[in-house]
């Protein structure tokens, strides 16, 4: 498990998510127990967690079944479930790439049209809206500090060119990369951009 996947499934962990259960199973190496993501025991130090993709590879491993979250009893979450909180992984750790519908439908071997059509029933948003949500999400950390080249920042969220990214940045918060960086490092914004929603 990479990075950045990692750190997307601990951190529904330490807000006990479900999103993840029956997706991934958390071994607890100081405890040698297996818990559901979600489970309501304290959350365990990132250093002292390992993830499996199913509980069958845990046990394997040499964890016990947790008392508290039971993770071997009752089914993994339905289907379609669990293909969205897939396409949520994919989409974390690849928001930098050239990530298409059709891309990350290959990633999860099933079609473009089932996936647009599953992930927004489970959560809402469209795959291309929850990949906006997490780029927008990510420029205006690299905005908020330092000093990096709006340029590079584009790339780092997935535009090749600055124009691109200034227009899509723009677009979803009325501001350019620069006048968003001005306002928020010169203290002059109180940040109400932060709840404008991704476009659908």
């Amino acid at each position: 498990m990479d990075q950045a996947l990692f750190d997307l499934v601990y951190q529904a962990v330490a807000r006990r998510d479900t999103r993840y259960d029956g997706v991934y199973y958390t071994g607890v190496k100081t405890t040698g127990i297996v818990c559901r993501p979600s489970c309501r025991a304290r959350t365990p130090k990132p250093d002292n967690v390992a993830f499996y993709p199913s509980l069958e590879k845990a046990l394997e491993a040499g964890f016990r079944p947790c008392k508290r979250c039971r993770p071997d009893e009752g089914g993994p979450l339905r289907p379609d479930a669990v293909l969205a909180a897939q396409a949520d992984a994919v989409i974390s750790a690849g928001y930098g790439e050239r990530l298409t519908l059709s891309g990350l439908a290959g990633r999860l071997k099933v079609s473009a049209a089932h996936l647009h059509r599953t992930y927004k029933e489970v959560t809402g948003l469209t795959p291309a809206a929850k990949l906006d949500q997490v780029r927008l999400d990510k420029a205006r950390g690299l905005l908020r500090f330092g000093r990096m080249p709006v340029s590079e920042i584009g790339r780092a969220v997935g535009f090749r060119g600055a124009s691109h990214f200034a227009a899509w940045f723009h677009r979803h918060t009325g501001a350019s990369p620069t006048e968003y960086r001005e306002r928020i490092q010169g203290g002059t914004a109180n940040e109400p951009e932060d709840n404008i929603p991704a476009r659908p």
